[in-house]
């Protein structure tokens, strides 16, 4: 096999783990899982045995997140206290769900009610995310650095703070879980200055998760999203 059709295949692969994420995120909202009176570590079992059932998941490379209410200001190198979901809250859930040796890490917030304030920042993630991707479509060199830049300004000018400490992360396997070195170049963030359009060490293609983390600017609540970056 050539390398151009196992890099189609790879592509194919990612994009089939990210599709049965998405479909693992509209059966949770079909079912209506995400309700007030359980708590976060309660609705986050119930979607991992809900993608057992239904997709065959039985592993995640990172750990499965439900954050409700004032949790939702801590990223997810965080472990806030277990938080009961209240009737007007706002949530977001960040699961990172393998299928067949695939990654899939994808990140979507929720309303309960109908709070203005809410529903404005759970709405700018897709158009704060949309711009973030516009504008590394157009910068054919741009690094981790230069784009977290710009998804921060572009947050800043929409009226919110960004909350993470990065706006996204290579997609396949390395150790997610560190920032320290060299490895800074694995993520989107400050320091990560070599283009993101490269070879890994492997020589292949590198794919990129883009997540954007706002936070109501009185720190009262905040708002996540992500999804592949490059590709689909």
């Amino acid at each position: 096999m050539d390398a151009p059709v196992m890099e189609n295949e790879r592509i194919a692969r990612l994009l089939d783990a990210q599709d049965k994420a998405a479909r693992l995120f509209d059966d949770v909202e079909r079912l209506g899982l995400v309700r007030s009176g359980i708590t976060e570590r309660t609705l986050a079992d119930e979607i991992r045995d809900l993608a057992a059932t239904s997709l065959g998941v039985t592993r995640h490379w990172h750990k499965r997140i439900v954050r409700a209410g004032e949790n939702t200001l801590e990223t997810a190198r965080d472990s806030p206290p277990d938080r009961m979901i209240a009737d007007d809250d706002i949530l977001f859930l960040d699961f990172g769900p393998i299928f067949e040796e695939w990654e899939a890490d994808f990140g979507r917030t929720f309303v309960l009610g109908d709070d203005p304030a809410k529903l404005a920042i759970r709405d700018d993630l897709a158009v704060i995310w949309d711009a973030g991707r516009d504008h590394f479509a157009r910068q054919p060199d741009i690094t981790g650095e230069e784009l977290f830049e710009h998804v921060t300004r572009i947050t800043e000018d929409r009226g919110w703070v960004f909350g993470g400490v990065i706006a996204g992360h290579l997609v396949g396997e390395f150790p997610h879980e560190k920032i320290r070195g060299e490895e800074i170049d694995s993520y989107i963030a400050p320091g990560s200055t070599r283009p993101m359009r490269r070879k890994d060490r492997s020589g292949r293609q590198c794919h990129w998760i883009l997540e954007v983390h706002l936070v109501e600017p009185g720190r009262r609540y905040g708002a996540f999203h992500e999804e592949l970056l490059d590709i689909g």
